[in-house]
Order: structure tokens, then sequence, then C-alpha cells
């Protein structure tokens, strides 16, 4: 399938490794032009690398997406370099194992910067821009612990929650202009931010005094399809809401969580 994505602009959040990474890749692949944003730009220049490295379609951007400014220079670092700005991911995301009586004001804070005030400060930037030339894409990765809290991060399943309302109020604005915003919700996804040392599986063990492969037995056997995701599995959804196809798409919340919360919608 074509997806209608040569020469767009894309910008992803969070694209140094993980769904950003393989978002980026997609997207790329699909002929469009990429500005990979992140907070080290050591990281980015490799992950640029990966993906090509010299082709003049791949810019790094590194930028802590939390900082006021961030949707202005992210604008205009994508439009500097690619005329445009057409498509919008945000990806930039993380968590941690804390039980609830254990977070802290700033954990609260900073999830909430993260998840809620990056996106709506991105979106409140590239949305007017995308609206201009009445044709816009806007992906906010967001979780399925947003739909079902999870007491892993009560302050995760929350910020993420918030962030899919947010998609939605943003879809609402701008869909009558051409700019469809929608959101993924992906479950437990078998990468970095799990499976690397010290992440989610080993902090997971350590707080159960378990083994890690019995958090990542149980946590595969919790989902219909009886494993985790992949991240390419999840880039593949993003990038087909970025894209042409997904013409009559806007507003949605799309589950990509292997059935993992037992809804319809």
């Amino acid at each position: 399938m074509d997806l209608g994505l040569t020469d767009r602009a894309c910008v992803v959040t969070g694209a140094s490794r993980g769904i950003g990474l393989a978002t980026s890749r997609l997207l790329a692949c699909e002929g469009a032009s990429v500005l990979l944003v992140g907070r080290s730009g050591d990281t980015l220049s490799d992950a640029a690398r990966a993906l090509g490295g010299a082709d003049r379609r791949l810019r790094t951007l590194a930028l802590d997406v939390t900082s006021p400014d961030a949707g202005e220079r992210v604008l205009e670092s994508c439009v500097g370099h690619f005329g445009r700005i057409d498509v919008l991911v945000n990806n930039a995301g993380t968590s941690v194992v804390r039980p609830l009586q254990e977070l802290t004001e700033e954990d609260w804070r900073s999830q909430l910067e993260l998840h809620v005030m990056a996106p709506m400060r991105l979106m409140k930037a590239a949305a007017p821009a995308m609206a201009e030339r009445r044709w816009g894409r806007i992906v906010n990765v967001c979780s399925s612990s947003g739909k079902r809290p999870s007491q892993t991060n009560v302050a995760y399943s929350v910020t993420k929650a918030a962030e899919l309302s947010l998609s939605r109020a943003f879809a609402d604005a701008y869909a009558s202009q051409g700019v469809l915003i929608n959101a993924v919700a992906p479950g437990p996804v078998g990468g970095e931010l799990w499976l690397a040392p010290g992440g989610l599986a080993d902090q997971a063990a350590r707080a159960r005094g378990v083994s890690r492969e019995e958090v990542l037995e149980s946590a595969a056997a919790r989902q219909p399809l009886g494993r985790l995701a992949s991240e390419p599995e999840i880039a593949a959804v993003v990038a087909f809401l970025c894209s042409e196809a997904a013409s009559n798409v806007a507003g949605a919340a799309w589950s990509v969580d292997g059935g993992a919360v037992p809804v319809i919608i």
C-alpha cells in the first residue's frame, strides 16, 4: 500500500530509540522527510546514522520537549529544514515502577509535563501551521494504562488518560481544517523501556521479589495474544495514522495492545 507520505515533512519526538526510532524508520522508508527530536544529540546522531545517516531527508534536533518553548523550536526547525510541517508524532514518554503511596509531588509533575504539557505545546504550535495548508496528521503515543489504570505507576496512567483526552479535544478543533489528530494506546512493548538493564522488567522484579523472567512471563500471559508487542508493530499503526490512507480517521484512540483492554472502543 502506498501511504502517500512521499516528501511529507514529519517530526517524531523520542526518536532516538524504541517506538520513536521504529516510527522514524517507517516514515523514512515511505519517502518522508523526518526531524528526529530527542534530548541527547549524540544518541540522535547514532539514530540518524542507523536510518541512513547522510540522507538529507533526515535531520535531528536535540531538545527537551518539556521546555516551555519546545513547540516553537520544533516548528521552526522543521520548517527551516523542510519548508513546512505535515506530520507530528508525539512519542516522547517514560515510566518507572513506583507504588501509589511512594509517588512524590515531583513524580506527578514530571509525568504531567512530559505526557500532557509537552504534546499540548507541540500541537498548539504545529496544528495551526498544518491548518494553513489544509493538511496535517498528528499522532499521540499514549498507553493502554490510560484506558485502564495500572498500579505500576498511577501518575503515568493518569497523565496518559489526560493525553487521550487532549488528543480528542485537539481533534475536534482541527478536523474541519484538514488536520487529523489521533492517539494510539500500546500495551506492554518488548523494547528498551521494558527489557533494558534496570528497565521496567527489572524494577518490577525487585518490587515483587521475583525473577525478571517471571515478570515478563506474567506480563505476556495477561495479553490475549500471549506476548508483548514489538516496537515495529506499534510503529506500523502510527505510520498508517500519519498517512493519506487514514483520511477518515479523526479523534480515535486506537488500541494496539494485543487485546489487553477488554473494551470495544
